[in-house]
């Protein structure tokens, strides 16, 4: 008689290891996607800067985290990931993304500066320290969008019909605690005062984020060693049962139309495009949003800004646990939107008493939480496992329009109104008003599909699912 190896992922104590080794590389990935969050400001006077960046150029770096994303990276990558799984898809990327932080690092270096290719990069570009950051900040950001779909796939995989949204809860908490942790220490890190500020200090946040990005690799190993694993015994016992894989379960390029035919999922899409271009793209401006609407100085706006990742940090997990066990995540979806739109409002048009900001930045963190909580493990339930890969990088690819545009509108908006700042900071407002209501337009939509469509299961708690289904 065969004796049963019990499989990795009934294992507690590795189901959980495999997530924190998961979450470290994405806290990594947020720490050096938020550097410059809370130093923002310093680009209103570029005259004082070595690297002589503008509020615009700013927002011109901003948005090339998601260039290569929006231009098709995003999709082809996805579908490769399906084809040729996490692992080997997986680490490709998350050499891309260290690859990217280097160059990003690299180039706003004094080193650069002083360089051959500095001098020789000046006859094509205007500022080729921008250039180079743009292009480093390109190639991270395909690589880190197509990790976080390697990393999203994965916890699929290990955690179906277990503790799926609270895994993904914890994930998206111990990420953002790269936001908080960078918006936190690079205030502390980087010397700032008003007359000058040198490239030794504006890049100190890229060496941070670039060490903590390398160590991600190593724990990035870890779990390439426990995956493997769990695919052997996957194998040893479908070859003892004598169930050879079926051609059904093996990804084809067609099924990408599949994909775009669900119209659930074009709806998860749109809220999660229009979401997350009023958050990720105000948190790259929220100090010069908050600062002049609130009459406060910077090393309390970064403390304001900080709110947000570590409200999502205590709230997320709540929330993926009560989808897990009580289910309506449609409701949590709008819920989460309509209390972006009062954050926004908040921010936008309260008067200009700090206790509001913090407000105002506390109740955006509530929705932040709500939303990814609810939706993200809302996917597999309408997608197979074979096309989650191509799922995922979809969204991502359609989130990524909305976070290569909206930091270019933000930073002209501002850049147009640097004699009024207040003014400038009520403009942004405007935009990311806008498309908060549209965000709750479509989370209506998509919940009473939901309940016209209930073999679904959208709304049925995911430990109600039996495991493996």
């Amino acid at each position: 008689m065969n004796k049963v190896v019990p499989l990795l992922k009934n294992s507690k104590w590795v189901r959980w290891a495999v997530l924190l080794c998961l979450s470290l590389v994405m806290f990594a990935s947020y720490f050096f996607d938020d550097q410059f969050t809370t130093i923002g400001h310093i680009f209103k006077n570029p005259q004082i800067l070595d690297l002589a960046w503008t509020s615009g150029d700013y927002g011109m770096y901003g948005g090339a985290y998601s260039l290569l994303c929006v231009w098709g990276g995003l999709i082809i990558c996805g579908m490769l990931l399906d084809k040729w799984g996490v692992r080997m898809t997986g680490t490709l990327f998350v050499l891309l993304m260290v690859g990217g932080a280097a160059l990003v690092m690299y180039g706003i270096s004094a080193s650069f500066n002083n360089s051959a290719l500095y001098a020789w990069l000046s006859g094509a570009f205007e500022k080729p320290s921008l250039a180079v950051a743009y292009a480093g900040c390109a190639i991270f950001g395909l690589g880190s969008e197509i990790a976080g779909v390697a990393v999203t796939r994965s916890i699929a995989k290990w955690f179906r019909g277990k503790e799926m949204a609270l895994a993904m809860g914890l994930q998206l908490s111990l990420a953002r605690l790269g936001t908080a942790t960078a918006l936190i220490l690079v205030p502390r890190i980087v010397s700032l005062n008003d007359t000058y500020i040198p490239f030794s200090e504006t890049s100190k946040p890229a060496l941070v984020g670039f060490i903590l990005l390398l160590c991600g690799l190593v724990v990035w190993s870890i779990f390439l060693a426990f995956d493997k694993k769990l695919d052997n015994q996957i194998e040893t016992e479908a070859l003892k049962n004598a169930q050879p894989a079926s051609k059904e379960d093996k990804f084809r390029f067609s099924d990408v139309f599949k994909v775009l035919g669900n119209k659930h999922y074009i709806l998860i899409s749109l809220l999660c495009v229009f979401f997350y271009a009023c958050i990720i793209s105000f948190r790259r401006f929220a100090t010069s949003i908050i600062m002049p609407r609130f009459g406060i100085e910077s090393d309390i706006a970064s403390l304001i800004v900080s709110l947000l990742p570590f409200t999502t940090m205590i709230f997320t997990p709540i929330f993926g646990s009560l989808v897990d066990i009580k289910g309506k995540a449609t409701r949590w979806m709008i819920v989460g939107s309509v209390l972006l739109l009062i954050s926004h409002l908040i921010i936008g048009f309260a008067p200009g008493l700090p206790g509001f900001a913090y407000l105002g930045i506390a109740i955006l963190g509530i929705g932040y939480s709500l939303v990814p909580a609810a939706m993200w493990p809302s996917v597999p339930k309408i997608i197979p496992d074979k096309n989650l890969g191509t799922a995922y990088s979809l969204i991502y690819w359609i989130q990524n329009m909305g976070m290569w545009l909206v930091p270019i509108f933000v930073g002209q908006i501002i850049e147009r109104n640097l004699d009024d700042k207040i003014r400038a900071a009520v403009n942004a407002e405007y935009l990311f008003i806008v498309l908060s209501v549209v965000a709750i337009i479509v989370s209506f939509i998509l919940a009473r599909s939901s309940d016209k469509n209930p073999v679904l299961e959208l709304d049925v708690p995911n430990k109600a699912k039996k495991a493996g289904k």
